[in-house]
């Protein structure tokens, strides 16, 4: 395989790689101080962009140098109060999701914009008052949707609809989401599931999924926390009424980074018959989001900007935004299909190792794994979740593989997620992460704490 045609090497060299030094292991070898770490973790929080240091300080320099005047003299061009509209993140964020740039805002963090996105399109009216959504979601899409119940006088048993995979599957079939819909149609007020799912890597098919919701009449929404910036999205087209999502994973904005959102021009709001109707009476108002050509002039009445932007409650992080935007710029230099395209490559090569290794799937009582993300590479974005058996060998992996300077994910108490980021990841440091997993395996099968597990279950 001819690495450097595939590995979009020009994206790495913008990214700050951990070395062996910079990580906390107590064991690290201290001759090998100054290797590059194997970050397999941006599924998680995704690698800072080298340009991020120098923005950031940059604004840290404005402040202190011109205080409140930032906001409207701004040497660098980016006065505060336009920040979140500034053309570099609207086009740079639309381009991440297939929207038009009116679409899309950068706001909030993604808990608190899901809360504000549902108190617009949640709005349960006599038998429709079910939200739709996969089994195990992430937990805090979970309290969101409960305390949306709440709020509308609804017990949560009664009006969450979670849809779990068959008996011994791990992974949602499409079929099964849609005979759901169709099942329920007539009391589903929200379809929301995550565009791809935290915990199996699970890609969702958003376009046949919300034109089945809209066929009965739902609302349909989605969480792409582990969507943007990890697979090619056309939410316009799609005609998905609202989405959001977090920054910090494939996106690297950096811990805690701005969140963003989408509403569709045409986005379907529960008891209305138009999109403008509403724009006063559709959820949660703050003066950020009012019309911005007469946002300082402090009126008592909100006046929301067009689209999304309307959405806004409070002013943005600064920092934060500029965080966004050196990592727009990377995405600027490439595109998505080119991301995917490697990506779809570097997590095949890497099944392809996991599958070669004896104990994959291995039966009996010796230490196991298998593969719980969808094989099919259409139906998965940049990650695989390997489950172990039995209960030990994960922690003992997790240990072995920091050990050795390679930062992956855990799950407990069974899985480990490995994600290859195309932006920075090579094919190189998949083999490297996959021999080192297959060496962790061999030696606690040769190990106390193996010999002690084998005899627990035997």
């Amino acid at each position: 395989m001819d690495e450097q045609a595939v590995s979009l090497p020009h994206l790495r060299r913008l990214f700050s790689i951990p070395t062996a030094a910079s990580l906390t292991s107590t064991t690290v070898p201290q001759n090998n101080d100054d290797n590059d770490a194997v970050y397999f973790c941006g599924n998680s929080l995704g690698l800072m962009p080298l340009a991020a240091r120098a923005l950031v300080t940059a604004e840290l320099d404005v402040w202190a140098g011109r205080g409140v005047l930032g906001h409207f003299d701004h040497p660098h061009h980016r006065p505060w109060k336009d920040i979140a509209d500034l053309q570099q993140v609207t086009t740079g964020t639309a381009m991440l999701v297939g929207a038009p740039p009116s679409q899309v805002t950068v706001m909030g963090a993604l808990t608190s914009n899901l809360n504000t996105l549902l108190c617009a399109f949640y709005k349960p009216q006599g038998k429709r008052r079910k939200i739709l959504f996969e089994h195990k979601a992430f937990p805090s899409d979970m309290y969101a949707f409960a305390s949306q119940a709440r709020l509308h006088g609804l017990d949560p048993e009664d009006a969450l609809l979670p849809l779990g995979p068959k008996e011994g599957a791990y992974c949602l079939d499409t079929a099964d989401i849609l005979e759901a819909i169709q099942l329920h149609g007539d009391e589903i007020a929200v379809v929301l599931f995550s565009g791809v799912q935290y915990y199996t890597g699970q890609f969702f098919d958003i376009e046949t999924i919300t034109r089945a919701g809209h066929e009965v009449g739902a609302v349909v929404g989605w969480d792409l926390a582990h969507a943007v910036g990890n697979v090619p999205l056309e939410l316009h087209r799609w005609e998905v009424d609202f989405a959001c999502w977090c920054h910090y994973k494939y996106v690297n904005a950096g811990p805690g980074a701005i969140g963003g959102i989408f509403v569709h021009e045409q986005a379907r709001y529960p008891g209305s018959s138009s999109t403008t109707e509403n724009r006063n009476t559709r959820g949660l108002a703050g003066w950020w989001g009012h019309d911005p050509q007469t946002r300082f002039n402090m009126d008592p009445i909100f006046d929301p900007a067009p689209g999304a932007a309307g959405f806004q409650l409070s002013n943005p992080s600064v920092l934060n935004v500029v965080s966004l935007l050196a990592s727009l710029d990377v995405f600027q230099q490439t595109s998505m299909q080119a991301i995917r395209d490697k990506s779809v490559l570097l997590t095949g090569f890497m099944e392809h190792l996991l599958r070669a290794d004896p104990a994959f799937e291995r039966a009996g009582s010796r230490p196991s794994f298998k593969i719980i993300t969808p094989r099919d590479p259409a139906a998965r974005g940049a990650q695989l979740s390997v489950l172990f058996s039995p209960t030990g060998v994960m922690p003992f992996v997790m240990g072995y593989l920091l050990d050795r300077h390679i930062v992956a994910d855990e799950r407990k108490p069974n899985v480990v997620r490995l994600s290859p980021v195309p932006l920075y990841n090579t094919f190189s440091e998949v083999l490297q992460v996959i021999q080192t997993l297959s060496a962790a395996l061999e030696q606690y099968d040769a190990s106390e704490a193996g010999t002690l597990a084998l005899q627990q279950t035997t």
